[in-house]
């Protein structure tokens, strides 16, 4: 009996998969070609302040956090049932939909319509890009590190999206930069559909319901989402209080350009010294996680104060460039509980919590805006001081806590800042 040969055609046209480091580096690109090119939120603010004032401003800025509330448990659904390609090419087509509405949108109803629908698309690659490097990296340091990548990537992408933009809006208007966000997502899609998972593992499916009652019981993490909280809704300042204030200053949009290079310049020069400063040769923080979390909170809440009572651009830059060591100590923190505290296979699930806590900090708009036109610049100083306060407040217990729970593991490489 004779063994009939392979068929040479079927083994050629069979790709081989891409490597680890491949992948990661392509959705690092993707991630930084997102960020960077995100014009739609970043000036969304300004767009609509300009044509219907500094309270529309703060409501469109809320509306979007609501939606992207949603689209994250959205994302997080889809990319366990359907798969990270799916999840990711679908929403970043959906959001350069959105984009190009928001260019030939007029009325503030469908302005606030279409921010909800940005919300609910812009950022819906992040779960999406964390599932995939958490499976694709079998190494929990490697992991770590690797996410600690993107959210490096991120940060940049987000500090260049407001500088090159600022001085694009000034130039050529607000309209040609949300066309230019919609062929961004449209060129990411399509990088993200070349290399992204089609189906979800299997393994992290079997994890989802496991674990989701164990975070709800896990103490110290709920401790480390409110007290991030706190911390996130000064951080966030950079790209929702900041051009409210500006706004109001009647500076031109160029000037929050500016504002954002210099907290970019910042970022680049200023992480690694503080970086090793907070974390010994062996990569584990030198100081305990609840110490630096609140240091860093009220850092934040410092520096976001110090901007609310500015009015040039000089005095706007000054205060990006302070809030640089609180953005470093926060993610620091936050990089060192999850490679230590974290239950084994559930990092990812558990940086997905604390990744969520950026959008519900991001609802705190309307509330700066109400606060600017009834209290003045004194009244939003305040309440961002009163909300780094109260994260540092709950890193007391938070630290209680720790101390009182298993035995931490060996500390990963911590994550770099973000916004």
């Amino acid at each position: 009996m004779t063994v009939p040969a392979s068929h040479p055609a079927l083994i050629r046209v069979r790709p081989s998969a891409p490597s680890a480091r491949t992948v990661i580096t392509t959705l690092l690109g993707t991630t930084l070609l997102i960020k960077a090119c995100g014009f739609a939120y970043d000036f969304l603010g300004y767009y609509i302040g300009d044509a219907h004032g500094t309270t529309a401003a703060g409501a469109a800025l809320t509306v979007f956090g609501v939606g992207w509330c949603v689209g994250q448990l959205a994302s997080g659904v889809v990319t366990d049932r359907l798969g990270a390609r799916t999840a990711c090419s679908i929403g970043l087509l959906l959001a350069a939909v959105v984009c190009v509405g928001l260019a030939a949108a007029d009325t503030l109803r469908s302005l606030l319509l279409l921010a909800f629908c940005l919300g609910c698309t812009m950022d819906v690659s992040r779960p999406a890009l964390s599932a995939e490097i958490n499976d694709r990296v079998m190494s929990e340091g490697a992991r770590t590190r690797a996410q600690g990548w993107l959210y490096w990537v991120s940060n940049v992408g987000v500090s260049l999206c407001g500088g090159v933009g600022g001085y694009f809006a000034h130039q050529h208007g607000y309209r040609a930069l949300f066309v230019a966000n919609g062929v961004a997502c449209v060129a990411a899609a399509v990088l993200a559909r070349r290399v992204l998972s089609g189906r979800p593992s299997p393994a992290r499916a079997g994890r989802e319901h496991r674990f989701y009652a164990q975070m709800l019981a896990d103490t110290p993490l709920r401790w480390m989402v409110a007290a991030a909280i706190g911390a996130m809704v000064c951080a966030y300042g950079l790209v929702s209080v900041l051009p409210l204030v500006m706004n109001a200053d009647g500076l031109p949009p160029s000037a929050y350009g500016t504002a954002m290079i210099a907290n970019t310049v910042a970022v680049l020069v200023l992480s690694p010294p503080l970086t090793r400063f907070l974390v010994g040769r062996d990569d584990r923080v030198r100081y305990s996680v609840a110490p630096v979390l609140a240091a860093g909170s009220l850092i934040l809440g410092a520096a976001m104060g110090l901007a609310a009572l500015q009015h040039t651009t000089l005095g706007y830059s000054t205060a990006a460039v302070a809030m640089v060591p609180g953005e470093v100590c926060y993610c620091v923190a936050i990089g060192a509980y999850l490679a230590t505290a974290a239950p084994p296979g559930a990092i990812g699930r558990y940086q997905a919590a604390l990744s969520g806590v950026g959008a519900i900090a991001s609802l705190t708009p309307l509330g700066i805006a109400f606060a600017l036109n009834t209290g003045g610049r004194p009244l939003v100083a305040g309440l961002l001081a009163a909300s780094a306060a109260l994260a540092a407040l709950a890193c007391v217990p938070l630290s209680r806590s720790l101390r009182t729970s298993a035995p931490p593991r060996p500390a990963a490489e911590p994550v770099p800042a973000q916004h």
